[in-house]
């Protein structure tokens, strides 16, 4: 027999290729087989989840309130701790008298004592004005006032909480 000859090809090369690397948990995902006792776990934690949530929930609100009581106690002992002094103050005669002396400007008989006012004003009120020592009198037409506020009731139509009451000193 005769051989019959084929034309010649080229014969192809197997070149490798470099492929990026695969993230290890992607590898696993890949490689994960669920099995029946997997399955049956994965199902216990979820019905345990469902069962113990809403219990976990009370237990985070409730540590929530006990965590406000327990803020609103220590304000408490605060206010009573503050209290206890101001008692342990009050009991102290030195203390007493020294109140007695600055408040109500009391004196042993025999005690000679000065009050000096405004000393840090040099001769200011509180506006910032001179003091003056003549007797002044007012600017304000007080009748005009009184009438203006009669009538402008009287004649309009404004809410009592849009009319506004009259200016003085002009």
């Amino acid at each position: 027999m005769a051989r019959v000859q084929r034309p010649t090809r080229e014969r192809t090369r197997n070149v490798p290729v470099a492929m990026p690397e695969e993230p290890r948990t992607a590898a696993w995902l890949r490689n994960f087989r669920l099995s029946g006792f997997a399955l049956s776990m994965l199902l216990l934690v979820v019905a345990a989840l469902v069962v113990l949530a809403p219990s976990l929930k009370t237990f985070v609100e409730q540590r929530q309130q006990i965590a406000a009581l327990e803020e609103s106690v220590r304000l408490a002992q605060e206010d009573v701790d503050d209290l206890t002094a101001e008692i342990d103050r009050w009991s102290d005669p030195a203390y007493i008298e020294a109140q007695a002396r600055d408040r109500l400007y009391y004196v042993y008989p025999g005690d000679i004592t000065f009050l000096v006012i405004g000393d840090d004003q040099d001769g200011l009120d509180e506006g910032g004005l001179p003091i003056s020592d003549e007797i002044q009198t007012t600017q304000v037409d007080w009748v005009r006032a009184l009438l203006s506020t009669v009538y402008e009731a009287g004649l309009t139509d404004a809410t009592p909480a849009q009319l506004e009451s009259p200016q003085q000193g002009g």
